[in-house]
Formats: structure tokens, sequence, C-alpha cells
């Protein structure tokens, strides 16, 4: 019975996980909306001093790196549910990219090295700061695009959910909008 529960405490912990993946994903979308995207670094530099910009752009840099750590952790657990069992998150990868969940590994590696930026880059060229959002914008399609596919993939293969369906509907209709990859 033991073995049981502990089962059961890992696909609750995947289905907790599974929830924070839709609510990053409707918060990340929500803070982007709020961006004249694309950016120009003139523009940063001319604004520098609003503070409800800035302010946005933290929040989108931060949402980004949450959104992407989510994933990975949710991919993770995925794997191990699956049976699964590795040291490596490359071998993790690539079982996602198996199964069409990411795109590549070298996408996933791409999202990775944004993420990175994202949380300690502390640019100070408005232009270059401009290029970073620019980019995260741009990427910010694959990871809801992963989102989706984690999320079915999930309710497919383990069929488990997220916790609750606070931002299903949201997410579902963000993943589902048409960004240009």
């Amino acid at each position: 019975m033991m073995g049981k529960a502990l089962l059961d405490a890992e696909k609750a912990h995947l289905s907790q996980l599974l929830e924070a993946i839709e609510r990053c994903v409707y918060f990340l979308d929500a803070t982007t909306q709020k961006l004249p995207f694309p950016l120009q670094g003139e523009t940063l530099e001319i604004k520098k001093k609003e503070l409800a910009l800035f302010e946005s752009l933290s929040s989108f840099n931060e949402r980004f790196a949450k959104l992407q750590d989510t994933l990975a952790s949710a991919m993770r657990h995925t794997y191990l549910l699956m049976g699964e069992n590795s040291d490596h998150f490359l071998k993790i990868l690539a079982f996602f990219e198996k199964h069409d969940i990411i795109e590549s590994i070298e996408i996933w590696q791409q999202l990775r090295t944004a993420r990175n930026l994202a949380a300690h880059d502390y640019e100070t060229s408005y232009y270059q700061m401009a290029d970073h959002f620019n980019t995260l914008r741009e990427l910010t399609a694959r990871l809801y695009q992963i989102s989706g596919n984690l999320i079915a993939f999930c309710h497919s293969e383990l069929n488990i959910h997220p916790t609750s369906n606070d931002f299903s509907m949201e997410c579902f209709e963000i993943v589902s909008r048409k960004y240009a990859l």
C-alpha cells in the first residue's frame, strides 16, 4: 500500500506542475500583451524612467524564466512517471524530442540559454536590452507550444491533468493561437 501512496503523491505533484505551467503561460501572455513589441533601443532609452514599462519588462523576463524552469521540472517528472530513469537531462530531452513534445534538443538549448540570460543578464545598453527582449518574445511561442504538447502528452499517456481547471481554458486558447515560429 505504501508504494501506491508514493505513486499517487508523484502523480499529484506532476498534476500541480501542469497547473503551474498553465498559470505561467497565462501570466506570461498577459505581460507580453502589455509590451510594445518589437522593442526599439532608442524607445527604451527615451522611456528609461517609465516605471510601468520597466516593471513589465522585468516581469516578462521573470515569467519567461519561470515557465522554462517549470517545463523542465515537469518534463523530468513526466519522464520518471513514464518508467524511465536518467541522470542526464539530455537523455530526457531526447525522449521528449522523439515524442514531439519539443521540436529539437537544439531549440530547447536555445530556450535554456535565453532563460539563463533572462535570469542573470544585466544589460546596460538599451539597444542590447531591446534585442534581448525581442529574442525572448520570439522564443515565447516555442514555450507555449511545448507547454501545450506536454500537457496533452501527460493527459494521453499518463491520464494526468492539471490540479484545477482555473487556467486551462485560457492556456488552451493561448497555446492554440497561430504564433509565427
